[in-house]
């Protein structure tokens, strides 16, 4: 596969999250992180962009989600600016981002949701993204949707994301599936990259409006005069 127009997205993989001490983690997200530093290894050689996708949440609590607040409030405020330790938005080494790759901080669970990630994607000319991190159902689920539904091919790294049980992490990979995403493993991305194909419909679109020359909004006669084809 040609590296060209394709990015890595690593999402949420700080301690606070992955620490086995800490009130946030995911119970899978620790056994990851090798695999995950050879995929960003890999994407490093072929000089693809990284994006390091990251949770940072105020003090005092007024970013964080509705549905973890108190659980965030009792579970020691995590993940603040400049935090250290097992709670906080530190990120392991292996997983560290270096110079010349991105940071992006996310207020919500998509990379997507009010980031400036779809900007720099599109200036850099990205079509494909590789998505890597925690949680599957969560922040890895929405950012294929919107990802999905902005037009970018998804290529979820199956064996470099993680849930808390294995029930939920088959059952989020079959929906994304099912939503269009391509599903991969980490030794297809390190190893396999020349054999794997990825089939890339949106030239094929445009060139099928070009040609078909069809209104997208057709105006019809009536007595009523000219009009728009939703009458009401």
């Amino acid at each position: 596969m040609d590296v060209k127009g394709t990015a890595l997205l690593v999402i949420d993989l700080e301690n606070g999250f992955i620490d086995e001490n800490s009130p946030h983690q995911i119970r899978f997200a620790k056994d990851s992180l090798y695999r995950v530093s050879k995929v960003i290894e890999a994407a490093r050689i072929r000089k693809m962009p990284i994006f390091f996708i990251k949770r940072i949440y105020r003090q005092n609590g007024a970013d964080v989600e509705l549905s973890r607040y108190a659980s965030w409030k009792e579970g020691g405020r995590a993940m603040t600016p400049g935090s250290f330790g097992e709670n906080s938005a530190m990120v392991p080494e292996e997983v560290k981002p270096k110079p010349g790759d991105y940071t992006i901080i996310k207020p919500r669970w998509s990379a997507f949701f009010q980031t400036e990630l779809d900007l720099i994607l599109r200036r850099l000319g990205i079509r494909t993204v590789f998505l890597t991190g925690t949680t599957t159902p969560n922040c890895i689920r929405t950012t294929a949707y919107d990802a999905n539904s902005l037009d970018y091919n998804v290529v979820v790294i199956e064996d470099c994301c993680s849930s808390q049980t294995e029930e939920i992490q088959k059952a989020n990979i079959y929906d994304m599936e099912n939503m269009g995403a391509v599903i991969i493993n980490s030794l297809t991305f390190c190893e396999e990259w020349e054999e794997f194909q990825l089939f890339d419909p949106i030239d094929g679109i445009r060139q099928d409006i070009v040609r078909e020359e069809v209104e997208p909004e057709p105006i019809m006669e009536s007595e009523e005069g000219t009009c728009w084809f939703d009458r009401w």
